[in-house]
């Protein structure tokens, strides 16, 4: 590994370390004021309802703090983050290790002193709303130390723009030739948050129970499932499907004046990753670099990240000039 991704590494994974040692030194400080089986999932009404044994909650921390770590760190390391989205996707690893490092804390010194039933369960245990409202105001504090953190190093510099592929740009198609062009759309980075936010659920699922759970884990399934979105340019216009038969995007041909090549900053141009929507404009943001850019009907321009989107651009183009001309 390249000395910068090295320091980088370090810089991502320190937090989820950080929030690993905390838990577990607490652990070990309060060994003998802990029953033998801990509060471990709490019910609606905020009482315990289910119990581990000190060391069962020392491997629920390992796995969590190492798994999500290095799922964080991959993704900032080998993903194509830049600038601000490289300063934001830091912090917010900072933010999720402090929310994550907080809830795993309270639960432990929630069993501190706890009465032992004959069984040796921790009884009188509760974990209040509030604790959650307190998750969320250290994750906000660790972020914001991440976003200062990852200022203060040095950024990963966005790579030249590859050539564009130009309004003029086509395919040479003989009469009757029916051509078809399709590409995956996804970033290897997204799919390993959707395995994160389902980490997270399963976590909140025994600390917090199935009310806190619940949205984490549909979020994690939805963004599994439009994980890899593939991007079909044909006859139709422009499809963009993930997994699953639902959700489909569609764009039809005869809505699209031109089509171009180019590359895109969802940051600056989009606000953000996912399908997004402003003023002039839309699309489906996968990931920073090179994709297809529609003109619609009216004016609007949308767009998908894809790679070899020169190729996409002309079909359509060539497809489009095909429909003017009643083929």
């Amino acid at each position: 590994m390249k000395r910068k991704n090295l320091g980088r590494a370090t810089l991502v994974a320190l937090p989820f370390l950080l929030a690993l040692v905390m838990d577990l030194a607490l652990l070990a400080a309060f060994r003998d004021r802990l029953p033998d089986r801990l509060a471990s999932h709490f019910g609606a009404d905020c009482r315990a309802n289910g119990h581990t044994g000190p060391r069962g909650h020392a491997v629920a921390d390992v796995l969590l703090f190492v798994v999500t770590g290095v799922l964080w760190t991959l993704m900032v390391v080998r993903g194509k983050f830049y600038g601000r989205a490289y300063r934001r996707l830091v912090a917010g690893g900072y933010a999720f290790a402090g929310f994550l490092g907080w809830v795993m804390a309270a639960v432990l010194l929630a069993n501190v002193d706890a009465g032992e039933n004959a069984r040796g369960d921790a009884q009188d245990v509760s974990m209040p709303v509030w604790q959650l409202a307190v998750a969320l105001g250290v994750a906000a504090l660790a972020g914001g130390l991440g976003l200062v953190l990852a200022a203060l190093a040095p950024v990963p510099e966005e790579p030249a723009a590859p050539l564009s592929a130009g309004d003029g740009a086509r395919i040479t198609l003989v009469d009757g030739e029916v051509a078809g062009w399709a590409r995956s759309a996804g970033s290897w980075w997204l799919p390993l948050i959707a395995l994160s936010c389902m980490a997270g659920g399963v976590v909140l699922l025994f600390v917090a129970g199935w009310a806190a759970a619940i949205p984490l884990l549909l979020l994690g399934v939805l963004m599994a499932g439009f994980a890899r979105p593939y991007v079909v340019v044909d006859r139709r216009g422009i499809t963009i499907s993930g997994m699953l038969p639902w959700p489909r995007l569609r764009v039809p041909l005869d809505r699209i004046e031109t089509a171009t090549s180019r590359d895109i900053n969802p940051i600056a141009e989009y606000g953000g990753w996912g399908y997004r929507i402003r003023p002039g404009r839309s699309g489906v943001m996968i990931r920073p670099g090179e994709g297809i850019v529609a003109t619609l009907v009216g004016g609007r321009d949308f767009a998908v990240t894809v790679d070899d989107s020169a190729t996409g651009a002309a079909l359509l183009n060539t497809l489009i000039d095909r429909r003017r001309a009643g083929h």
